[in-house]
């Protein structure tokens, strides 16, 4: 009772009405029966869950949010701080389990500006400078006391959905560019100048280029659709829409979504000389393909310490490395015959490892389909002096391709709902 789950009696001592029995949490009060687990312990198993090391632009969860887990209803209050609360280390257990739990964090966990710019893979000051321009606004604010360091801090919070739709909502925006910034170099939002209040519009090309369609889509949308956000402003010809009225019809319309994290790339390499084999990940991986044959492709991402560690001791050995597999969401796998090598690691935007892997592009071929390694098989041959070099597979790729090029509705990419490709048909007799 004192975790107060059960109600006071209400028909004599130690007894209950059946009205009152029938309305008790019944799950709730088996999960107090077993014993609290603390929040610190409970925030550690779900960030195990996220992943180790977590994704890029995944921030931790602390014991802060398992408090409002327990307030959206997603774990039971067994006790103890109501921000810091006791919870049942079975229902931790399963909340752990589910394969949504980027996104019920995203909906019921605020992020302070710290976790805000881990979120988006940016520095601190970028972020603040989002909120200078008055992109993004607090939805409320909790105060820390930091004791020796300064006393009470009253610290804003964004909600993570608003914090995640960012990237999705300003297109205009360079975000491979502002995540890859240098430290102490300056913001490449620096030179932007706030929008009046009021005035952060959007005009029917931009609503398109957030929702990844053509402007006749959006044209065809406002005619169809009497609830589309009347125009504030602009011409006939041109109309300007407000910004953040268009987000709000593209999401109600499941025409973008909220996207959970950032896709990543899986990377299998193979030493020439030894035969060791290393299993890693690349998180945002960023593909650039040469279009000489005397010149090198290049792979960028984000990785872990330890994999980048293990990455570099295994790619200075001999001649390089063969990289037996590489897998995206929405590409075929990809192989290289060998010299592969680490040629760049450094800390950029919000502190995380990028690295960057080349190997010459006349090697490069693509596996077939459920091919494990090996062999390309159709692996770009070596010309002769002076002929271009033919990509790999039957289209050519541009120069600069963004691996995870795939967009999903699940969440799991830039929020972004697919585009339906029509089948081909082909003419009688084929």
């Amino acid at each position: 009772m004192a975790s107060g789950l059960v109600p006071a009696a209400d028909a004599g001592a130690g007894r209950w009405s059946r009205a009152v029995v029938l309305a008790v949490d019944a799950e709730a009060v088996r999960a107090a029966l077993r014993g609290p687990a603390a929040a610190f312990w409970a925030a550690e198993r779900l960030n195990e869950a996220l992943g180790e090391p977590l994704p890029f632009g995944r921030p931790r969860v602390t014991a802060a949010a398992v408090g409002h887990l327990v307030r959206a209803g997603h774990l039971a209050y067994l006790g103890g701080d109501a921000d810091h609360p006791d919870v049942h280390p079975d229902q931790v257990e399963a909340l752990a389990r589910r394969r949504d739990l980027p996104v019920i964090l995203d909906r019921h966990v605020p992020l302070g500006p710290d976790q805000a710019a881990v979120r988006l893979g940016v520095r601190r000051v970028d972020f603040d400078r989002m909120v200078d321009l008055g992109w993004i606004t607090p939805t409320g604010a909790v105060e820390i006391d930091y004791k020796r360091q300064g006393g009470v801090t009253r610290v804003p919070l964004y909600s993570a959905q608003d914090v995640a739709l960012l990237p999705v909502i300003r297109p205009e925006v360079d975000w491979r560019e502002l995540r890859t910034v240098a430290p102490g170099r300056r913001s490449p939002l620096s030179a932007l100048t706030p929008a009046p209040e009021g005035r952060d519009t959007v005009l029917m090309a931009g609503i398109a280029r957030i929702a990844g369609v053509g402007r006749a889509a959006v044209a065809n949308w406002r005619r169809r659709h009497p609830d589309f956000p009347a125009p504030t402003g602009g011409t006939t010809t041109h109309p300007e829409f407000d910004r953040p009225a268009a987000v709000a019809w593209l999401l109600a319309h499941n025409k973008i979504t909220v996207p959970s994290g950032i896709p990543s790339a899986t990377l299998v390499l193979r030493a020439d000389s030894t035969g060791k084999e290393l299993r890693c990940r690349l998180d945002d991986p960023w593909l650039q393909l040469a279009t000489d044959a005397t010149a090198d492709d290049r792979l960028s991402g984000w990785m872990s310490d330890r994999d980048a560690d293990a990455l570099a001791a295994l790619t200075a050995e001999g001649e390089g490395a063969s990289v037996r597999r590489l897998t995206a969401p929405g590409t075929l796998p990809l192989t290289v015959l060998g010299g592969a090598r680490l040629i760049d690691r450094s800390r950029r935007g919000a502190g995380a490892l990028r690295v960057t892997v080349s190997w010459p592009g006349a090697l490069r071929g693509h596996l077939a389909h459920g091919q494990a390694g090996g062999p390309a098989r159709r692996a770009a041959h070596r010309p002769r002096p002076g002929m271009p070099l033919r990509a790999p597979d039957l289209r050519r790729p541009p120069p600069h391709a963004l691996l995870p090029r795939a967009r999903v509705r699940s969440g799991a990419g830039d929020g972004v709902a697919p585009r339906r490709r029509h089948p081909v048909r082909r003419a009688a007799g084929h």
